[in-house]
């Protein structure tokens, strides 16, 4: 009786978790496992809809008309003038089009590929494939320019050098009387980028254009993205109305996306684990924000902004940050407001970012990411030693009495009430809750869930060393020393913990540590090292108060 109602106890913890899990999803959040739909926190405001700007059904449809024109699937084809130019700085190597003065392809020189330490991680390419390219342009009146227009390149800058702080990359069309300049502006030691739109106007007549800033994606998983794990890939979109929002590629395809779509503050981004691209642009800018599938498996978030008219011989200008990089959380909250939530810890947050905060300062102290895991892990297992020790305390009081159950069960195996009665008297006599092993585990588990999560979403631990073979503590172990290991550890745990009495339930408990050791050989190796850690303390403390419990027992 004492097993199955340990069993049952866990089974309606598990059932709570999946259950609020399910809930999770179903109003836009993200579940403790990782998977998500759209997230709102807040519902937006009457007042702001009501004064957000609505901009002209003529600029939506050429819009929605040009970004289904896009370079990489449309029959337009760029002409024989067209190029690419690549700027590099100390960060960031950049390669653009004179067509459409796109963004084609973004490497980061800090952060090594997966497949190859030696070079840099692209996250923004064009190829046959991946796509993911960046977008900007101008609508609302003949003449001006947008990304599938052929530009001229006004400046030929190649890398930042030692004596620069910045470059601009200048792309410029006229047409029927209008100039479109567009100008990225790079600074050293920034993932941000400056995108500026200038509109000059050398007609007699005035118009009004609208800027749209845009990212274009397909729905395919980043290189290096497990199957034994969940993290989100795809649009999102912030704004002070609704908060952080998150949007499935499946909902875009099916029409069933909700977001916030006016407002005058915010960004628009594509996330994916480690990293994002995001533009943010100018605060107090009413824009008009789109997110939508274009052809085969590619999707588009944008923003659309009205800009002042440009009377005749006249010129304005806009301009909007364009963020390309890792997801630091303290470079993202400098960038903007809620930017750092695309490094996701979901309904845990509360307890997450204070564990990284732990994390990060014993980073600074130890000098290594792989320690300052297991100081953490130390730190977090002295911080509910008394829960633990309560736990195991009950634990080894039934672990003493269970050749005494084994007993009554041989003596009352054909009356259920009589067993059941003698059962509970035995408790009684012990002073031993049936529950007392598992309650104290239950009020840690949000603790290791959001542990669990700062270790998965946390792009310093990608390509940090730890000891000898581990050298990329977000890779999985490559000789499976840890994911062993662990399994030694959980087995060691089982043969401490009270023997179940069915012996059907006994050989699962065996069998655990055999499954659990082989779904971990393909978890990130700080993960692996984290449980590890964990395990053997558990099993130093466990040993300890189970030797303590039973010296008791005999004197």
């Amino acid at each position: 009786m004492e097993i199955r109602r340990v069993l049952l106890s866990m089974l309606f913890i598990v059932s709570v978790l999946m259950l609020w899990e399910n809930y999770q999803i179903s109003i836009g959040g993200t579940g403790f496992l990782g998977f998500s739909n759209t997230l709102s926190l807040n519902s937006s405001s009457k007042n702001s809809e009501k004064s957000a700007v609505s901009l002209s059904e003529k600029n939506q449809n050429e819009l929605l008309n040009t970004s289904n024109q896009d370079s990489v699937s449309s029959t337009l084809i760029p002409s024989p003038q067209d190029t690419t130019v690549t700027v590099s700085t100390d960060v960031l190597r950049l390669t653009f089009s004179t067509f459409g003065a796109q963004l084609l392809q973004a490497e980061l020189l800090k952060y090594a590929s997966y497949d190859d330490i030696k070079k840099p991680i692209k996250l923004l390419e064009n190829s046959e494939k991946r796509t993911y390219i960046v977008q900007t342009g101008l609508v609302g009146a003949s003449g001006l320019a947008n990304h599938n227009t052929s530009y001229r390149l006004v400046s030929t800058p190649d890398q930042l050098h030692d004596n620069q702080e910045k470059i601009k990359v200048i792309f410029e069309s006229f047409n029927n009387g209008v100039t479109s300049q567009i100008q990225y502006i790079l600074t050293r030691g920034q993932y941000a980028i400056d995108v500026v739109h200038l509109v000059k106007n050398s007609l007699n007549i005035p118009f009004v254009p609208s800027s749209y800033t845009q990212l274009i994606r397909d729905d395919s998983k980043p290189e290096g993205e497990s199957h034994f794990y969940s993290t989100f890939t795809g649009p999102a979109v912030y704004s002070e109305q609704k908060k952080y929002q998150k949007i499935e590629f499946s909902q875009i395809a099916k029409g069933t996306a909700d977001f916030n779509k006016n407002s005058d503050n915010g960004w628009i981004a594509m996330v994916q684990h480690y990293f994002v691209s995001a533009f943010i642009p100018e605060h107090g800018q009413n824009r008009e924000n789109y997110i939508k599938k274009l052809n085969k498996n590619r999707y588009a978030v944008g923003s659309l902004i009205q800009l002042p008219t440009v009377n005749p011989n006249t010129e304005v200008s806009s301009s909007a940050r364009l963020f390309i990089g890792p997801q630091d959380e303290h470079l993202l909250e400098s960038l903007s407001p809620g930017l750092d939530l695309v490094r996701d810890y979901g309904w845990l947050t509360v307890i997450a970012k204070p564990l990284f905060w732990l994390l990060e300062n014993l980073h600074r102290l130890v000098g290594n990411w792989g320690w300052a895991i297991v100081f953490l892990t130390v730190i977090v297992k002295l911080a509910f030693f008394p829960l633990s020790a309560a736990s195991y305390k009950s634990m080894a009081k039934m672990r003493a009495v269970t050749p005494r159950l084994m007993r009554l069960r041989e003596q009352h195996s054909n009356d259920r009430m009589r067993l059941n009665q003698a059962m509970m008297e035995l408790y009684k006599t012990e002073k031993i809750n049936p529950l007392g092993g598992c309650l104290p585990v239950v009020v840690q588990i949000p603790v290791f869930l959001a542990l669990y999560w700062v270790l998965l979403a946390s792009v310093e631990i990608r390509n940090a060393p730890w000891v000898g073979w581990i050298t990329d503590l977000a890779s999985p172990d490559p000789w499976y020393i840890l994911p062993i290991v662990m399994a030694v550890s959980m087995f060691v745990q089982t043969k401490l913990n009270p023997t179940p009495p069915d012996p059907i339930q006994a050989k699962v408990m065996l069998f655990m540590p055999i499954v659990f050791s082989g779904m971990f050989i393909f978890f990130p190796s700080g993960l692996v090292l984290y449980w590890v850690v964990n395990n053997i303390l558990s099993i130093a403390q466990q040993w300890y108060i189970t030797n303590s419990v039973e010296k008791t027992k005999m004197n």
